[in-house]
């Protein structure tokens, strides 16, 4: 309350993007959002390294990382006539084709969006679409959502049946917990074609390729 904003939830906290503790925020999430940069791109070499030991080094030269996007994450955005500082949490920008920031190899076609559905169903390539700045600030959702807390997977989901379903349909999983492995189960998340349709039908974004799981690797 000391700098007079009221908040529709307790749960929120709001302060000028100017004020001590806006810099702080700002200089802290940056920080963090560098290290998730470069920890993803340490992952991508270990795949591509892994690559190269069992299909060879010509294969690992031609493996590449196509499009790389943080989810929570603010960043100050021109919308209409403001300056605006955009805060997308479990989100990500769509934004529509001819936008300038996009990378100039995808702009005509749109922003790459990712909505991940779970480790034994589909996650979708998407392209951003104007609806998304009428709508939403040029932002869709970035998975499908949590349909349940880690807490009641874990309780009401049997890791150890999860782990031989998933092998069942051929995908292969790689974790030492069952339990760390039911916190991630299918259960445990909404219908991800769903959640698609909702965006596509919004206009925020259209589906451009479907993919399905073929390994699961969680620490």
């Amino acid at each position: 309350m000391r700098y007079g904003i009221v908040l529709p939830d307790r749960q929120l906290a709001c302060a000028p993007a100017s004020s001590p503790e806006g810099r702080a925020y700002l200089a802290a999430m940056a920080a963090a959002a560098n290290f998730a940069f470069a920890n993803r791109h340490a992952m991508a070499d270990a795949v591509r390294r892994s690559i190269a030991a069992v299909l060879g080094p010509d294969v690992a030269e031609a493996t590449r990382q196509v499009y790389d996007v943080a989810h929570n994450v603010a960043k100050v955005e021109r919308h209409g006539q403001r300056d605006l500082l955009v805060h997308r949490k479990g989100a990500t920008r769509a934004f529509p084709a001819g936008s300038l920031e996009i990378p100039a190899e995808y702009r005509a076609f749109g922003q790459p969006v990712f909505i991940p559905g779970s480790m034994g169903t589909a996650s979708f390539v998407l392209s951003g679409e104007p609806g998304s700045l009428e709508r939403s600030f040029g932002t869709t959702c970035h998975g499908a959502g949590r349909a349940m807390s880690r807490t009641r997977a874990r309780k009401t989901i049997d890791g150890g049946e999860l782990r031989r379903q998933l092998e069942a349909q051929g995908i292969v999983v790689r974790c030492p917990s069952s339990k760390g492995l039911a916190e991630e189960a299918p259960a445990a998340y909404k219908d991800v074609e769903h959640v698609v349709d909702v965006v596509e039908n919004a206009g925020l974004a259209r589906r451009v390729a479907r993919l399905v799981p073929i390994g699961v690797v969680k620490g």
